[in-house]
């Protein structure tokens, strides 16, 4: 005989049990908004919002329209449709990944996400002891624009991101983003075949460079919205 347990309302022997996914929902909240006031503490200007729709809508109330945005290498800044809605508004919007571009458009394009008023990126971790945004790049424009560029820094992360310290952090961004990224872009390295890094020395290793953000570059502003659900890889 098969059971369904309804959780919402119900007694549990004298303690009122809290529905399954509202537990998780507000397990996510509890842990944003921890991460929020320990990023706001380093000199970040960190919120939480519920979901990917909260989360387009902080990000245009942040980015005046008109702004020039580039928008490196991210899953999770087209999950919630953020570039779409940034061009409504008559934002440039500078992206290197069509497959349209020519090789020297593709130069052109990724010094255009560089020296856009807004650098619009997800993160692959983010530690929640210590807040360090833990990011792997194969040509380095992503974390390069990241740890300098003229224009003001957003970091859009769903809260799958998030890990307990530095070690899983980085942990993180090797075993868990970087596999489906390689496979997203078709790359034949051994994580794609695998699932997790081994550390390779493939001609086509896209763990390149790696860097560790621990406080918001000098003279730069840094915004980061954490997104209560999961995105990205």
């Amino acid at each position: 005989m098969i059971v369904t347990y309804r959780l919402m309302s119900k007694y549990h022997e004298g303690v009122k049990v809290v529905d399954l996914n509202e537990a998780k929902t507000k397990g996510y909240e509890k842990l944003g908004e921890t991460v929020c006031k320990k990023l706001n503490s380093l000199g970040y200007c960190a919120w939480f919002v519920k979901d990917k729709e909260e989360a387009q809508k902080a990000a245009l109330r942040l980015i005046p329209e008109g702004a020039s945005v580039g928008v490196p290498g991210t899953v999770t800044v087209r999950q919630i449709g953020l570039i779409d809605e940034l061009r409504k508004r008559g934002s440039k919007v500078s992206v290197h990944w069509d497959p349209d571009l020519k090789p020297e458009d593709r130069k052109q394009r990724l010094m255009d996400e560089m020296t856009s008023d807004w650098l619009v990126t997800s993160t692959n971790a983010l530690s929640a002891d210590e807040g360090v945004f833990v990011n792997i790049d194969g040509t380095g424009n992503r974390v390069g624009a990241m740890a300098w560029a003229p224009g003001k820094l957003l970091y859009i992360l769903g809260i799958n991101k998030i890990t307990p310290d530095l070690e899983t952090a980085v942990k993180r961004a090797r075993n868990t983003a970087t596999p489906p990224n390689v496979i997203r872009l078709n790359g034949k390295t051994p994580c794609a075949s695998v699932g997790h890094c081994v550390n390779c020395s493939s001609s086509e290793r896209v763990c390149r460079v790696v860097t560790l953000m621990e406080r918001p570059p000098f003279g730069r502003e840094c915004h980061v919205i954490i997104v209560g659900e999961e995105l990205g890889y």
